[in-house]
Formats: structure tokens, C-alpha cells, sequence
């Protein structure tokens, strides 16, 4: 019956990965991506001591804004218990003119493997920029920030009944970005002055919950579907240019994200996987810069 249900929803979330490309969407702090959160981390690091990985996204996100993000990453398991992952971003942004590059966040992240259904997950996301970055000395919006800027701790859980999976994590920005920007700095008929202000940015804190069900396809594939709601849980705040300091009216809420990954054995020692993500209900304000209307991620495998 659950195998049922998954692959029907494996099915509605490719259908409508085309009809949602021009939609509003993925919105996240990046701890989704990380090793101990995503699906199917629990038995393909087991298999061996190490894993190297290098992947690279392609995204639409909000205001016509191109986004193309790359990554490397290492996962060690210490013990059959215990693992340990390293992960470091970079984003590359344009679109309005502005094109911009920049290393974005590291990630260091445990987990602790209680039993054969439960994980235990710690981590940290330490950023690499400030969130201030700017162009011809006015500060950028967060769309085109490399990073939120923000040090963050991250926890969670795991547990697996039969093959599904399911994860509940936490993050909670420790500090807050330097950014700056304030829209009625540019121009009124500049596209940047109807973007949110965030100046003296304060971001509020993400509980996740991902559901997910691998199936294999053959030897060598497997599909997972997987469904990812994120709820933020206030308002986020920003100063105005008279230093009073004011709510983001409706950044707090619910993002509902659909995601399909595609696995591909290469051989014992190298795997392929494909990611797509859509959006299928999303929050009334994203002045995080961190919407994407679609995503599509391509990761290449290595273990020894």
C-alpha cells in the first residue's frame, strides 16, 4: 500500500515539474541538502569508510534572477555508528543587470545512529560572506547574496519505518547578517527598488520535515519521491532608514517543496544522482532571496 502511494507520487511530482517551472517555490536555509537530511544518506554511507561528492544545480528564483550553485563534499563513517560530514557552497547569481559570484557557507554535521530505525543528527552552518555584498558601493538585496550570512545550528532526527523514511530538523540562526540594503537607495524605476528591504536583516528559524520512499529501478536505478514541508517560524525583521525596526509581514509560514531523486549505480565505487525540486505552496514573503521556482541538482559519487 505505501509502495503504492509513493509511486503515484512519484509520477504527480515529475507531471508537474513543467506546469510549476514559472511558479513561486523552494525556499530554504540549505539544510536540506545536507548529507543526514536527504533521503537514502542512511544506507549508501554504511557501504563504505568515505564519500567524496561534487555537484552543481541550475535554478530559477524570484525577480528574474538565474541562479547556478556548485558544491564539494565529504562524508566519513567513523564507526557503524557514527558519521561525519564537511560540506562547502558557492552561488552564482543574475539577472536585472547584476551578475554575481561568491562562496556562500561551510556545513559540519554528526550523526549518530541509535539503532537501525533512529539517527541522531548535530551540525553547524558557518557562513563564508557576510550577507552585505555590494555594487558600486549601494548594498545588494538577498537575492544576490552568495550567502544568508548567518551562523546557524542545526539538530534533527531520522527514523525509518520498513523503507520510509522520515527526518525532523531545526535550525536556528546564532547570529545574524551585515546586510544593508534598503530599496529606496536605488532608483524608482530600477527593478531593485521593489525588491524587500533587509537591512540589519534578522531571520527567524526553519523546522523541516522530509518524508521519503526509495524504489529501485532495475540493478542499477532507483527512484525516491520525497515531500518537504518547511515551516519559519515568525516574521522576519528588518530596520528602516529611520532605524525603527519592522516585521516582514508574511514570512512566517509554510513552504511545501515536491523532490524526485534519481540514483545511478556507475559502478561499486561511483554513483550519479539527479535531483529536481518544485514548489507546491509557498510563503506570502521570501525577502531571503532564497525562492526557487524550480531546481534541478546533478551530484557525482565517489566512495573508498
Amino acid at each position: 500500500m505505501i509502495q503504492t502511494s509513493f509511486k503515484i507520487l512519484t509520477i504527480f511530482i515529475l507531471s508537474l515539474t513543467t506546469y510549476y517551472a514559472n511558479a513561486q517555490g523552494c525556499s530554504d536555509a540549505g539544510f536540506c541538502t545536507i548529507n543526514s537530511i536527504k533521503p537514502n544518506s542512511s544506507d549508501t554511507i554504511i557501504k563504505s569508510t568515505n564519500q567524496v561528492k561534487v555537484g552543481v544545480s541550475l535554478g530559477s528564483a524570484d525577480n528574474s534572477i538565474s541562479i547556478f550553485g556548485n558544491y564539494i563534499e565529504y562524508n566519513r563513517q567513523v564507526t557503524n555508528s557514527f558519521g561525519i560530514d564537511a560540506k562547502i557552497t558557492s552561488l552564482s547569481q543574475s539577472g536585472n543587470g547584476i551578475s554575481n559570484f561568491g562562496i556562500s557557507d561551510i556545513y559540519l554535521t554528526g550523526n549518530y545512529k541509535v539503532n537501525e530505525k533512529l539517527k541522531l543528527i548535530l551540525g553547524t552552518k558557518i557562513p563564508l560572506t557576510a550577507g552585505n555584498k555590494k555594487k558600486n558601493n549601494i548594498a545588494l538585496p538577498m537575492d544576490y547574496q552568495s550567502s544568508l550570512g548567518t551562523f546557524d545550528l542545526i539538530f534533527g532526527a531520522g527514523y525509518e519505518i520498513k523503507k520510509l523514511q522520515i527526518v525532523l530538523a531545526f535550525q536556528q540562526p546564532l547570529s545574524q547578517n551585515k546586510n544593508e540594503f534598503l530599496a529606496e537607495n536605488y532608483p524608482i524605476n530600477s527593478k531593485i527598488s521593489d525588491f524587500q528591504s533587509t537591512n540589519q536583516f534578522k531571520r527567524s528559524s526553519d523546522v523541516l520535515l522530509r518524508v521519503s520512499y526509495p524504489m529501485k529501478l532495475g540493478e542499477k536505478f532507483r527512484i525516491t519521491p520525497s515531500l518537504l514541508p518547511i515551516f519559519h517560524l515568525s516574521n522576519d525583521k528588518y530596520t528602516d532608514d529611520l532605524e525603527i525596526e519592522n516585521e516582514i509581514k508574511g514570512s512566517q509560514g509554510l513552504t511545501l517543496n515536491g523532490n524526485a531523486y534519481l540514483d545511478y549505480e556507475i559502478n561499486s565505487k561511483s554513483d550519479l544522482q539527479l535531483n529536481v525540486g518544485i514548489p507546491f505552496v509557498v510563503r506570502d514573503a521570501r525577502p531571503d532571496g532564497l525562492t526557487r521556482s524550480f531546481i534541478v541538482n546533478l551530484e557525482y559519487k565517489v566512495k573508498f
